[in-house]
């Protein structure tokens, strides 16, 4: 690009942040939220919580539309002109470019099928897990750890090669119903599977380190009454949600 294309693209952008500052003013005084929310949401938890959500959400607000992305790629809200990303990851959160507003804390859970339990033995302690067949969140890769924490602050890490590897965590739910494996997987995945008890959880008084389902936004964009409500909303609903 020569130094006039860039400098004709810089004027571009700066207009149109003035141009979505204007429009921000204007939605600014709407009593009613309104217009359209572009957002992104990890595919799981957009199935398993943010879709009913969001559902109820717009029914309340008939003037609001949504154009949401179910993808488990980290989006950029800036880059990808996104008013709002849910994000899940463990703490610390690090976004200097962008608003952080956390809507949940998540815990983690190792869970497998009773009947895999009652071939495997019952586990007392990490180390008993070792020669499980196990299954594992993410891509492929060399090495496979489960870090858990235990009473009184211990902590241990068991290496695991897991037998089934997705990035879908409703596939590694739907094949730990099966017998396939222990998996790892968020408690409010598992809820009505272990009330059910078609899952149970192996070696219960260790959990892995609990990760934070957030909100990140622009800042400009994060002023908008209809971002602002909807975040309130998804806040709310979480605390509704109780992981005992």
């Amino acid at each position: 690009m020569t130094e006039l294309g860039r400098t004709y693209y810089e004027h571009c952008k700066a207009m149109l942040v003035e141009a979505e500052a204007a429009q921000a003013a204007i939605e600014m005084t709407r009593a009613e939220p309104c217009g359209l929310i572009r957002m992104s949401c990890p595919i799981a938890l957009l199935h398993t919580h943010v879709g009913p959500m969001l559902a109820d959400f717009m029914a309340r607000h008939p003037q609001i539309r949504v154009e949401l992305e179910g993808t488990n790629r980290r989006v950029d809200p800036i880059a990808e002109g996104v008013d709002v990303a849910i994000r899940v990851r463990p703490p610390p959160l690090q976004d200097s470019e962008l608003v952080i507003r956390i809507l949940a804390q998540r815990r983690q859970c190792l869970v497998a099928s009773p009947a895999l339990v009652a071939q495997q033995g019952l586990p007392t302690a990490p180390a008993d897990l070792h020669g499980w067949p196990s299954m594992g969140l993410g891509a492929p890769r060399q090495h496979y750890l489960w870090s858990l924490f235990g009473p009184q602050g211990a902590h241990a890490d068991l290496t695991h090669q897991p037998r089934f590897v997705t990035t879908d965590m409703v596939a590694l739910r739907s094949a730990a119903l099966a017998g396939v494996g222990v998996v790892q997987l968020p408690l409010l995945m598992v809820q009505e599977q272990l009330t059910a008890a078609t899952l149970v959880k192996v070696v219960p008084a260790w959990e892995p380190k609990p990760e934070l389902i957030h909100a990140v936004f622009p800042s400009r964009r994060g002023l908008l009454p209809s971002v602002r409500a909807l975040i309130d909303y998804l806040v709310e609903r979480f605390a509704a949600i109780d992981e005992e």
